[in-house]
């Protein structure tokens, strides 16, 4: 059986909307969230959604809000222990910007959903049960950052706004390798290029 219809069955229709649009955007992106494909995967009438959800935007924010939590175990996964040359703080954050850029290449659906359009995280953030909370690979960078902080390896004068630069790199990268140049290059050297991304920015910020 579908694993969305599963879920259903066993009777939470919300969850199981959210898993439908997760299988049907992983190979499509944003564009595979047609809210009556959501809901027939499901056996479902489309009308049925809207107790759960106002639009397709409020789903599409459900579903972007699974997959950025699924980014950041992804992250830490990557995480590496602290080796010589490099401390636990420095190898967490080179594990946020690789784990996003190696996150957009291997699901560029799932990528396209939670970071292809300026009100992604938004929309996220309003599918949370938390009105204030901070999606997930944000939430993570964030805490990254401040471990450089307490390690005593960022000034905390540079501290505000850090985020940005990182997350402009690694954004970027991503970007060249999914729909530019970089694209058509050997995945070695596209691993290579994000390596260079995610040190040099490091570097960068902790100039």
């Amino acid at each position: 059986m579908d694993p969305a219809r599963s879920t259903y069955h066993h009777g939470n229709l919300r969850l199981a909307l959210i898993d439908a649009g997760l299988q049907l955007t992983r190979s499509s992106g944003s564009r595979g969230l047609v809210l009556r494909d959501v809901t027939r995967a499901v056996g479902v009438s489309p009308n049925a959604a809207y107790r759960h959800f106002a639009d397709r935007e409020s789903l599409r924010g459900a579903v972007a809000s699974r997959i950025q939590a699924e980014m950041v175990e992804r992250m830490l996964a990557l995480e590496p222990p602290a080796t010589p040359g490099m401390s636990a703080a420095r190898a967490r954050l080179t594990a946020v910007g690789l784990g996003y850029i190696s996150f957009a290449l291997a699901e560029p659906g799932w990528f396209d959903v939670a970071f292809g359009s300026p009100d992604a995280f938004g929309a996220a953030s309003a599918a949370s049960s938390d009105t204030a909370a901070v999606p997930a690979p944000l939430a993570f960078l964030l805490d990254a950052l401040d471990g450089l902080v307490e390690s005593g390896e960022l000034a905390p004068a540079a501290r505000p706004g850090a985020e940005w630069p990182c997350w402009s790199a690694v954004h970027g990268c991503a970007l060249l390798a999914l729909h530019g140049p970089l694209g058509q290059q050997p995945p070695e050297l596209i691993q290579a290029a994000a390596r260079r991304t995610v040190d040099a920015v490091i570097t960068g910020i902790l100039a």
